[in-house]
């Protein structure tokens, strides 16, 4: 795996030709297994000799993985993506309440009000000749606005949140560098619950403090900020990377928008195929197999690390038909596993596609000949091989 990420498509197609498991060489000179096709990735997520919790890392539990070692908060940090069974459950269920359909429809005036309110500061910030960056400008606030308000953290905290979300998702960083992003992450975050269990609130860090005092065992402290810091980076990294991903596919796809702007598709379609033809995830860490599993024909020895390859997957043109390769948001056939599958199927799904389908619709119709500012290749890409999508995205608001 190249540890300064780039996109992943033209690799993706040379492995699934392959086959749909194949081995892979981790940052550090680490073995592990990637899961691409689609049927081999839906039974490989919903097996039940695969696990989430980092006891099962051979590697780790032999002592071979360095402290610094850049995807180890992935396999150690404490929380619902590293927890199997019970614990799961346990710590799963406080925070699927935040995500029901019902909260995610109460949130619907609230994301609107926010994605109006950054349509109006994208425009301030906008050059003479219309040119500004839309993923600072919007992609980012906006998931990072809607999620921090959930937990209850302060917005004198966002920026610097995803400074170092981007540090710790980042496949490219050295031990210091990694270390160092964890360590302030957690202080932030362990401020940001001591001021709620000081002064409570109508928020989720709140009511997380309230189930561990009722339940000692509900949520250690650990896991507290490991579910913070969990929900921090997944609950606005992805949907950031989803919008700027749907903006380019529809800028370089202008057949695709006209479809959508004249009433032939919905901004529902346009979030989907997205999701299938280029993933905001591209490959996820870590499952491991809990015995030696033999998977569309190919062994994965017991406690090898493997990641999950959403961007391959949704190109597979054995569940995606041979224009697999094609952005078209018309497109019928297989559901993309792209927000997952089986018992850690995302929790925030209902939440990303609200906040997606919302930003897209006010973008363009306000902006409808909203452009690309430089060519999308050359637009500079994340520094990931897990995130997948472009650090900035120039666009002009106008022709």
């Amino acid at each position: 795996m190249d540890p300064a990420g780039g996109c992943p498509h033209s690799a993706n197609g040379l492995l699934l030709q392959r086959s749909s498991v194949v081995p892979v060489v981790l940052p550090g000179e680490v073995r592990g297994m990637a899961v691409l096709g689609h049927e081999a990735l839906k039974d490989f997520l919903a097996h039940p000799d695969v696990a989430k919790d980092a006891r099962h890392f051979a590697a780790l539990q032999a002592g071979e993985i360095a402290d610094g070692w850049p995807l180890r908060t992935f396999a150690t940090v404490q929380g619902m993506t590293t927890a199997d069974g019970d614990d799961h459950r346990r710590l799963r269920s406080l925070m699927g309440r935040a995500f029901t359909a019902r909260r995610v429809k109460e949130l619907r005036p609230s994301v609107a009000e926010l994605t109006a309110r950054l349509l109006d500061e994208l425009e301030a910030a906008a050059t003479e000749d219309g040119a500004v960056d839309l993923r600072a400008h919007f992609a980012l606030p906006l998931p990072m606005g809607v999620i921090c308000a959930l937990l209850g953290v302060d917005e004198v905290h966002h920026d610097r949140l995803h400074a170092l979300s981007s540090q710790i998702v980042a496949t490219d960083t050295g031990p210091a560098e990694a270390m160092a992003a964890n360590r302030e992450m957690v202080e932030i975050l362990s401020a940001v619950a001591a001021a709620r269990a000081a002064d409570p609130g109508d928020d989720l860090t709140s009511a997380m403090i309230a189930a561990r005092e009722e339940d000692g065992d509900r949520f250690s402290p650990h896991e507290l900020i490991g579910t913070l810091m969990l929900t921090v980076i997944a609950g606005h990294e992805t949907t950031m990377n989803l919008i700027t991903n749907a903006v380019r596919a529809l800028c370089t796809h202008r057949d695709q928008l006209d479809l959508v702007l004249s009433g032939g598709a919905t901004w529902s379609d346009v979030v989907e195929e997205t999701l299938r033809w280029d993933s905001p995830v591209s490959y996820f860490p870590f499952r491991y197999p809990t015995r030696d599993l033999t998977l569309d024909g190919t062994l994965i020895p017991r406690g090898t690390p493997v990641l999950a390859g959403y961007s391959a997957a949704g190109r597979d043109t054995g569940a995606h038909g041979p224009d697999a390769a094609t952005f078209d948001i018309t497109r019928t056939g297989p559901r993309h596993l792209s927000l997952g599958h089986g018992a850690h199927y995302c929790p925030g799904a209902p939440l990303a596609r609200l906040e997606a389908t919302t930003a897209l619709a006010q973008l363009f119709a306000r902006f409808p000949a909203l452009d690309l500012a430089a060519p999308d290749p050359e637009l500079p890409r994340a520094r990931s091989f897990v995130g997948n999508s472009v650090r900035r995205l120039p666009v002009r608001l106008r022709s």
